[in-house]
């Protein structure tokens, strides 16, 4: 007589859910931004680097305003993101609220004077352009299953 057993439901490192690719994409992609942050060339202005606000002129690929504070900011989202790509629901998570913080932070730079003390990280029409797209991107990816087919 065998007694019937339950089917392995634990994930691996090898076996990755399509949650947990894109929380894994997403968070190497904030890891990749977070250093070209710093890097010149790919950074114009890097000399002007401020540790924060709209002061200063750095500017990512000529187009997005950035900072110290800013660039690790994405370096801490990246590495959010490859922790929590480990488990399924923790990949869903990252996913979700960390959309939810990036569509906040678009409401943000909707409300808030671009010139004023305000504008901490800073922000920029292209920022916020950005942001909205991060939001709603990683809100959606969020509902990719948790499971492997």
């Amino acid at each position: 007589m065998s007694i019937p057993t339950q089917p392995d439901t634990r994930t691996t490192s090898t076996q990755r859910t399509p949650v947990q690719i894109a929380a894994l994409v997403v968070g190497v992609v904030f890891l990749l931004v977070g250093v070209a942050g710093f890097i010149p060339g790919l950074t114009q202005n890097l000399g002007d680097l401020q540790f924060a606000g709209h002061e200063g002129h750095a500017m990512l690929l000529g187009i997005f305003h950035v900072s110290i504070l800013h660039n690790v900011v994405h370096l801490l989202f990246g590495v959010a993101g490859v922790a929590l790509a480990r488990t399924p629901n923790a990949a869903r998570q990252f996913l979700l609220w960390g959309g939810v913080i990036y569509l906040g932070l678009f409401v943000y730079g909707l409300i808030i004077d671009f010139d004023s003390t305000a504008n901490l990280v800073p922000l920029s029409d292209a920022n916020n352009w950005l942001h909205l797209a991060l939001g709603l991107g990683m809100v959606a990816l969020s509902f990719l299953p948790r499971h492997r087919d």
